[in-house]
């Protein structure tokens, strides 16, 4: 199919999830994102892609304008030291390319190895805007159901405060 979103959409309307899509020119960064955005409602996001030192897999999804520190971002998952996971992996475990990164792309970990850290505001937010697989789209999807698409796949969302992150030190 050339249209990586259209499983995506199939299965989010076999779990009666009412989304939004808009379509925009591609997106790269979230600078990209909030100059291009107009006046689309609801909370953005980042997406990192780390893999820690005993190669386990994280989907670290936080609000735009959270600051992460990645030099403690392995004590707040319980993991090993953290470093960006390669395009390739990410490309072979999630199947999207770097800038289409979004929590939607667990559709595609087949194997399940890929752990999700959630931003807490983004978890108890309303409306949430990610890329649907690719990155020249964002689709709106209230937060509850984010975590019912999450939950449907088997995954356990790791919800974080990155509010309170200089807390942990």
């Amino acid at each position: 199919m050339s249209d990586p979103s259209t499983l995506l959409f199939e299965y989010l309307e076999k779990l009666e999830i009412e989304t939004t899509t808009h379509s925009h020119e591609p997106l790269f960064t979230v600078e990209d994102s909030q100059s291009l955005r107009g006046d689309l409602p609801g909370l953005h996001s980042k997406n990192l892609f780390v893999k820690d030192k005993k190669d386990a897999l994280w989907l670290v999804v936080a609000e735009e304008n959270t600051q992460i520190r990645m030099n403690h971002l392995h004590k707040r998952l319980g993991s090993a030291r953290l470093s960006f996971g390669k395009p390739e992996l990410l490309i072979e475990t999630l199947g999207v390319t770097p800038g289409s990164v979004t929590p939607f792309a667990l559709i595609n970990d087949q194997d399940r190895v890929v752990n999700l850290a959630l931003d807490a505001k983004l978890a108890s937010g309303d409306k949430l805007n990610f890329h649907p697989l690719r990155n020249d789209r964002t689709t709106t999807i209230q937060s509850m159901d984010l975590l019912r698409f999450v939950s449907s796949l088997g995954y356990d969302a790791k919800i974080i405060d990155f509010e309170n992150e200089l807390d942990d030190q």
